[in-house]
């Protein structure tokens, strides 16, 4: 089986998703931004979700986080739990 490890931003609009999305273009730090924006519990640790495999994320998260290349960003994503950036780190 795949895994993966991956940070997060979770946040309540897509609107504020493609700010923060813009921000890391231009080079934020995306721990930082986790941190301070992030309505997940996981923003303690700068968004970190530590590894999971397929099956363990909800799908629109998984098949965003799989697709993505090491270290990339990905588009925000929506789930049932708000908007989410991911960027993918293993």
């Amino acid at each position: 089986m795949e895994i993966i490890t991956a940070n997060h931003i979770l946040v309540n609009s897509q609107e504020q998703a493609q700010l923060l999305k813009t921000q890391l273009a231009e080079g934020a730090d995306f721990r930082q931004l986790a941190q301070a924006y992030s309505s997940c519990p996981s923003k303690q640790a700068g968004g970190n979700l530590g590894q999971f495999g397929r099956g363990q994320m909800v799908k629109p998260f998984e098949d965003a986080a799989f697709a993505l290349s090491h270290g990339e960003i990905s588009q925000p994503v929506q789930t049932q739990f708000g908007w989410h950036i991911i960027q993918r780190t293993s």
